[in-house]
């Protein structure tokens, strides 16, 4: 997978580095060289057309109806290999409707955390060698008594994204350029969620409970992102102005109580976890790091199940990568897309 990344232009030293690095402002290249290469090769990709149903006939795929500026269209196939996203609520919706198997599974929420890139590189490396090396990465994790609280997606240099995708709710992600170049370093810390917090036996749970938290987030400060210092959360006061570094933000943000929108264990989990880390990392847990609330997208909400043919029980039908619950990243979800191609290849030439 490195190797095709680099072949449709992401940096070559991807190939050897021990934690590879794109960068966002260089994938957007990258998936522009594959999408013209699909291209060349007779694909066609259809920008701003929705997925609206598939068509079923008893328990098989025989076509699929898309939507495209209120204009209907459909498409005659056997085989559809759905790689949605994790973020695609309308489809796993109109999935259940159509009773296409599902399941709602655990995944993790918690904030974004912001400190000062030069102080994670001085506690990662010491100070003559953060003078020289590149922006510091980190990677952290506990395993409390009933939660795992663990850094997810750290951006050495990076900012903050509001990264919301429906109307009057509000989630957060995080990015860094090629250059690693932001003053700041970010993180997601989260906390493991399940079966406290919705019915794993309802297939839309894990989603409910998404979009309750994030319609959380949104009312705080009426869409711009909610924020709050550290050590505010601990005492459950709300922050007045930053400490000794500002956030590094792409979208509005405010100063807040993020205090409710977890539930006092998650909150409790949070705060013992940051504590924790500090141990790893002297002063992660510095009263003035920034939360930026909520990040509740690290993986996929639900399951689609599949056989060893990587097939749905609805036949022709083949959940792949991140939204259907097989992959959580952009490498992982690409090696899932191969092992699906190489099974569906094998399958046709039979």
């Amino acid at each position: 997978m490195l190797e095709t990344f680099v072949k449709y232009g992401a940096p070559e030293e991807i190939l050897y580095d021990a934690k590879p690095h794109i960068g966002t402002d260089r994938l957007t290249g990258v998936i522009g060289n594959i999408r013209r290469a699909i291209e060349e090769k007779g694909g066609e990709v259809r920008f701003q057309t929705r997925l609206s149903r598939i068509i079923i006939e008893s328990s098989h795929v025989r076509g699929i109806e898309t939507e495209h500026n209120g204009v209907i269209d459909q498409i005659e196939t056997d085989d559809l290999i759905l790689a949605i996203g994790h973020s695609a609520r309308d489809t796993f919706y109109q999935l259940y409707s159509q009773g296409v198997p599902m399941q709602a599974k655990e995944f993790a929420v918690g904030f974004r955390v912001e400190h000062p890139q030069d102080f994670i590189s001085r506690a990662q490396y010491g100070d003559q060698a953060a003078a020289v090396l590149p922006p510091a990465p980190y990677r952290l994790s506990m395993n409390g008594e009933r939660r795992h609280v663990y850094s997810f997606c750290m951006c050495p240099g990076g900012y903050v994204v509001n990264a919301s995708s429906e109307q009057g709710l509000l989630a957060v992600n995080g990015m860094s350029d090629y250059a690693r170049d932001s003053a700041n370093a970010n993180s997601a810390i989260v906390v493991s969620v399940g079966e406290g917090e919705y019915d794993l036996n309802d297939p839309l749970g894990a989603i409910k409970y998404q979009r309750s938290l994030e319609k959380r987030a949104y009312d705080l400060c009426d869409g711009l992102i909610p924020q709050q210092l550290f050590a505010d959360f601990v005492s459950d006061k709300e922050s007045s102005c930053y400490g000794d570094f500002e956030s590094l933000t792409k979208g509005g943000h405010k100063l807040t109580n993020l205090r409710g929108i977890f539930s006092p264990d998650i909150e409790n989990a949070f705060i013992e976890g940051m504590n924790y880390f500090d141990k790893r990392i002297k002063g992660f847990a510095r009263p003035d790091a920034i939360l930026s609330g909520v990040e509740s997208r690290t993986s996929s909400p639900v399951r689609i199940p599949r056989d060893s043919s990587f097939q749905s029980s609805i036949r022709g039908l083949y959940p792949c990568g991140e939204g259907a619950g097989y992959a959580g990243g952009i490498t992982s979800a690409a090696m899932d897309g191969v092992r699906v191609a190489e099974s569906f290849e094998m399958r046709a030439s039979l």
